[in-house]
C-alpha cells in the first residue's frame, strides 16, 4: 500500500486539473511560509549569537573550532532526515508532519535556550535543524497539492523568497534582541511563535475540493492529548528550570533531585517520564483503527510504506558527507581527517541504498522517476547553485573585511545587498517561469549570477566602501539571479514525479543544494588557497622588504593583502563556473511535462 493517509490536513493525491487553488489555500500557505521564515531566520541568527553562546557554556572565544559541533550538529539535523520527513508527509499527510516538525523545532529551541554546556547546545541545535529543515519540503509539497501545475510558479517563488528572507532577517533579528537581552531570549521566543503558527496552520484548512484522503476512525483522543501534553509541559519545565520558579521556596521543590544529584530524579522529570510512558502505552493499546493521537500500532505499517530502512541508509550517507565537509579546515585539506573513514563508509551505504531501492516494493527514492531529465536536472542544478551561493555567502564578507571595513558588522552589511535581492528574485522567478518556462527562467537567472561573479573576479581593493559603488548593482544582480532559479527548479521536479512523491521530491531538491554548499565551499576554497600559496611564495620576507622595521612593514602587508584578494577573486571566478554549469544544465534538462502545461485557452487568458 503506497497511497497517502491524510491525518487532519492536505495530503498528496491525484494531480488536480482545475485552474484555481481551493479557497483558503493562501491562508494555509501563509502560515506554512511563516513557519519556514521562523526556521530560516533561526538558521542564520547563530552567526551573531555564537560568541555569546560560547561564553555562557564555558568555551573560550580564542578557540572557535571548539564550537564547530554547534554548527555541524545543526547541519546534520537539517540534512540527514529531510528525505525521510518529506516521504513521511506523503504517507501521513502534510498537516501532522508540519505540526510535528514545528514541535521538534520548538523543543530544540527549549533545549538550546536552557543549555549550560556544549552537549546541550549541540543537541538543541540538531533538533532545531531536524524540525526547521522538515518545514521546507512539506511547504513546497503543500503548493503542489493545492495549486495546479500551471500556477505553481508564484507560490513556489513566494516560499523560496521567504526561505531566503530568513538569511536577511535572522542576523538583524538576533542583533536587535542582543542589544537589550541575552542570546537565550532568541530561542525562548521560538516557543510561543511556533505554537501560534502551528495552531494557525491547522485551523487554516482549504475549502472542499482539495484531493485528500482521510484516515478511517480518526476522532478526538482526549486521554492521548492530556498524557502527551503533560509529558511535554513537565519535560519542558524540567529542562528549562525558569529562575523565578526553580529558585522559589514554594515551587523550587519540583526541581530538587530526589535521589543523589541526578536531574532525572526531580519531581518534574519523573512526572514527564511517567506521562511519556503512559502516552506510549496508550498509543499501543486498542485496535489498529482505534482513535489514538499516537497511533503506535501502525508504526510497522508506516515503516514499510515510508521505506524506513532506505531512509536510514540515506540518512547515513548524508550524515557522513555532512560531517566530512562541514568539519573540514580548508587550510589543511578539502575534507576533515575523519573523512578517510567516513567517505568510504558513505560509499558503502550508498551502494547498499541503491541495491535496496531497486528491490524494495515501496522504495523511498524512486530511481525510475528521478531518471526523468527534469527531476535529475533540478537536482544537478541545485547542487551547482549551492556551491556558488556558499562562495558568495562566505567570501564576499571576507573581501569586504580585508579591504574597506574593519568590523564584521560592516562586512555583513555588504552581503545584505545580495541577500535582500534573493527573495525579490524568487518571487519574480515564480512569475516568469509560468510565462517563459522553466528552462529560460533558470538560464536567465544563472546567466545574470555568472556575469556578476565574473565582475567580482575583477574587484580591486577600492571596489567596496561607503556610498554608492559600482559593486552595489553587482551584488544585487547576483542575488536576483540566484532567486530567479528557485521557483523553476522546484516546479520542474514537482512536475516530474508522481503526486504521491511530492514531499520526497521537495526534500531531495533542498538536500541537493545543501550538499552543494558544503562540498562547494571546501572545493572552491581549496582552489582559492592554491592561488594564494602561489602568490605568497613570491613575497619576500618582511626582513628583506623592511630591514629597519620588519614588524610593521607596509610593503609586506600590501603584498599579503594582494595575495588574499587574488585568492578571493579566484574563488569568485570558480563560483561563476558553477553557476554557469547550473544554467546550462537547466537549459538542457528542465522542462514542463506535457500533461502539466496549461491549455491553449488558459494560456490565452493569462493562466
Amino acid at each position: 500500500m503506497d497511497g497517502p493517509i491524510d491525518v487532519g490536513g492536505t495530503g498528496s493525491g491525484e494531480e488536480r486539473n482545475g485552474a484555481q487553488a481551493p479557497r483558503g489555500s493562501g491562508r494555509r500557505l501563509g502560515f506554512a511560509a511563516a513557519g519556514v521564515l521562523l526556521a530560516a531566520a533561526d538558521t542564520y541568527v547563530v552567526v551573531l549569537a555564537l560568541p555569546s553562546i560560547m561564553g555562557d557554556i564555558g568555551l573560550s572565544l580564542n578557540h572557535l573550532e571548539a564550537a564547530t559541533p554547534i554548527i555541524s550538529g545543526f547541519l546534520l539535523g537539517y540534512v540527514a532526515l529531510l528525505p525521510l520527513l518529506g516521504r513521511l508527509s506523503d504517507i501521513l499527510g502534510r498537516a501532522p508532519v508540519f505540526a510535528g516538525c514545528l514541535l521538534v523545532f520548538a523543543f530544540g529551541s527549549l533545549v538550546t535556550a536552557s543549555t549550560q554546556d556544549l552537549t546541550g547546545a549541540v543537541v538543541g541545535r540538531a533538533l532545531q535543524g531536524v524540525g526547521g529543515g522538515g518545514l521546507v519540503p512539506v511547504t513546497l509539497a503543500i503548493v503542489a497539492d493545492l495549486w495546479p501545475a500551471g500556477r505553481r510558479g508564484i507560490p513556489l517563488g513566494v516560499v523560496g523568497g521567504v526561505q531566503e528572507l530568513g538569511s536577511v532577517l535572522g542576523p538583524l533579528y538576533g542583533a536587535a534582541i542582543l542589544t537589550f537581552s541575552t542570546w537565550r531570549l532568541i530561542f525562548w521566543l521560538n516557543l510561543p511563535l511556533a505554537a501560534l503558527l502551528g495552531t494557525g496552520f491547522l485551523l487554516a484548512r482549504p475549502a472542499a475540493g482539495t484531493v485528500t484522503r482521510a484516515a478511517p476512525g480518526r476522532s478526538l483522543d482526549l486521554p492521548g492529548m492530556l498524557l502527551l501534553g503533560a509529558a511535554i509541559v513537565a519535560g519542558g519545565l524540567a529542562v528549562a528550570a525558569p529562575g523565578p520558579l526553580a529558585g522559589s521556596e514554594v515551587w523550587g521543590v519540583l526541581w530538587a533531585p530526589l535521589i543523589g544529584g541526578s536531574a532525572w530524579t526531580t519531581p518534574l522529570a519523573l512526572v514527564a517520564l511517567v506521562a511519556a510512558a503512559l502516552s506510549l502505552a496508550w498509543g499501543l493499546s486498542g485496535a489498529s483503527d482505534a482513535p489514538r493521537l499516537l497511533r503506535l500500532r501502525r508504526v510497522p505499517q508506516i515503516w514499510g510504506q515510508v521505506d524506513g530502512l532506505g531512509g536510514a541508509l540515506l540518512a547515513l550517507v548524508l550524515a557522513f558527507v555532512v560531517i566530512s565537509f562541514s568539519t573540514a579546515d580548508p587550510g589543511q585539506g578539502l575534507v576533515a581527517p575523519a573523512a578517510a573513514v567516513l567517505l568510504p563508509a558513505a560509499l558503502v551505504a550508498a551502494i547498499a541504498l541503491a541495491i535496496r531501492e531497486t528491490r524494495a516494493p515501496a522504495a523511498l527514492v524512486p530511481l525510475g522517476q528521478l531518471r526523468d531529465p527534469a527531476a535529475a536536472g533540478a537536482l544537478l542544478c541545485n547542487l551547482a547553485i549551492g556551491a556558488g551561493l556558499m562562495a558568495a555567502l562566505v567570501d564576499i564578507p571576507i573581501f569586504a573585511r580585508a579591504t574597506a571595513y574593519g568590523s564584521q558588522l560592516g562586512a555583513a552589511l555588504v552581503l545584505l545587498r545580495l541577500l535582500a535581492a534573493v527573495p525579490v528574485g524568487a518571487v519574480l522567478g515564480g512569475f516568469l517561469c509560468e510565462r517563459l518556462g522553466y528552462r529560460v527562467t533558470t538560464l536567465l537567472g544563472m546567466a545574470l549570477t555568472t556575469a556578476m561573479f565574473v565582475l567580482m573576479g575583477g574587484w580591486t581593493a577600492s571596489s567596496l566602501g561607503s556610498g554608492l559603488r559600482v559593486s552595489d548593482p553587482v551584488l544585487v544582480g547576483c542575488g536576483l539571479g540566484f532567486g530567479l532559479a528557485i521557483a523553476p527548479i522546484n516546479a520542474a521536479i514537482l512536475g516530474a514525479v508522481a503526486a504521491a512523491r511530492h514531499g520526497l521530491a521537495a526534500a531531495l531538491v533542498v538536500v541537493a543544494r545543501m550538499v552543494g554548499m558544503l562540498v562547494g565551499i571546501s572545493l572552491l576554497t581549496a582552489i582559492g588557497l592554491h592561488r594564494y600559496y602561489q602568490e605568497a611564495a613570491t613575497i619576500p620576507s618582511p626582513a628583506i622588504l623592511c630591514p629597519g622595521h620588519p614588524l610593521s612593514c607596509a610593503a609586506y602587508n600590501a603584498l599579503s593583502q594582494h595575495a588574499l584578494l587574488d585568492e578571493l577573486r579566484t574563488i569568485f571566478l570558480a563560483a561563476a563556473v558553477c553557476t554557469a554549469a547550473a544554467g546550462l544544465i537547466g537549459a538542457a534538462m528542465l522542462r514542463r511535462h506535457r500533461e502539466s502545461d496549461p491549455g491553449a485557452m488558459a494560456a490565452a487568458l493569462g493562466a
